[in-house]
């Protein structure tokens, strides 16, 4: 009897063997790429706007998405444009134009590593973002574009929001 175990351990942990090789790893390019899942505003009870979400999935080849609290050294430091690896920059809608405008505290952010117990394999996710818009802009009608850096320096698409309207007091 101890035998015929052995034999059926053994069967079944090759087969397991053969079917686990033939199974197809997920392969990404190693620049990220990023899609728009959404983006939904929160508003207070006048019905004025006072929080937006942004919702984006990525997914990146080498899974290098992400820098330390300490990397601030060229070229991720302060002043240069590699700082914020999740940029995200706003456009207002002026007499039928959306134009950039530069913000005072910018909406875009620093992700932190997505990978630190497994570096170089390829990822996927979701990442949400809460952006405060109150008090209200200028002008009532916005939209962002949004891209991602990895650590080799490698640019994502660019995605962009629809058209928001905000409503004014």
């Amino acid at each position: 009897m101890k035998k015929q175990h052995l034999f059926y351990l053994a069967f079944f942990g090759a087969l397991f063997l053969i079917l686990a090789g033939c199974m197809k790893k997920q392969s990404y390019p190693e620049t990220p790429e990023i899609s728009l899942i959404g983006f939904e505003t929160v508003s207070d009870t006048a019905q004025v706007v006072r929080y937006g979400i942004l919702g984006i999935s990525y997914q990146d080849g080498d899974g290098n998405i992400g820098l330390d609290p300490g990397d601030t050294f060229p070229p991720y430091d302060r002043n240069g444009p590699y700082y914020y690896n999740y940029v995200i920059n706003y456009f207002e809608k002026q007499n039928g134009v959306f134009n950039q405008v530069d913000l005072t505290i910018p909406f875009s952010l620093r992700i932190p590593v997505l990978t630190p117990d497994d570096p170089g394999r390829a990822i996927k996710g979701f990442m949400y973002d809460t952006m405060s818009l109150y008090p209200p802009p200028l002008h009532d009608t916005i939209k962002f574009e949004v891209f991602i850096y990895d650590r080799s320096l490698n640019k994502s698409n660019v995605i962009t929001t629809p058209e928001i309207i905000l409503k004014r007091h």
